[in-house]
């Protein structure tokens, strides 16, 4: 998986990289082993105020987007990164999850009776 990261007038610091970087593999790794395409990360400074975007890419053309803003980029990455976890536990027990699941279920039971 590919992280490309963007920077609108901000200088992004390698810790900040490193911990995004980190972040996103645990987050993909919650979403299925592997299972995005790439994801990007926006960087943004507007005045007084620090913006981080959160962009995953999955399978199936799914994007997930996540926003976080607060006065230093650290803080905005942790928003971000919290945003972008819930979507991905959303995605995960979506309904047409819960149907696979409960259809292989269905078929195990056929195949042991």
């Amino acid at each position: 998986m590919d992280i490309i990261f963007h920077a609108h007038h901000a200088d992004i610091s390698p810790r900040l990289q490193q911990r995004a970087d980190a972040s996103i593999r645990k987050i993909v790794a919650r979403l299925g082993g592997g299972r995005a395409v790439d994801a990007v990360v926006r960087v943004e400074e507007d005045g007084p105020t620090r913006r981080v975007e959160l962009v995953l890419r999955a399978p199936r053309g799914r994007r997930l987007v996540a926003r976080g803003e607060a006065r230093h980029f650290g803080p905005a990455l942790t928003a971000a990164l919290g945003k972008l976890g819930a979507q991905v536990k959303r995605a995960r027990n979506s309904g047409s999850a819960r149907r696979r699941v409960a259809k292989a279920r269905t078929r195990r039971a056929h195949v042991t009776a």
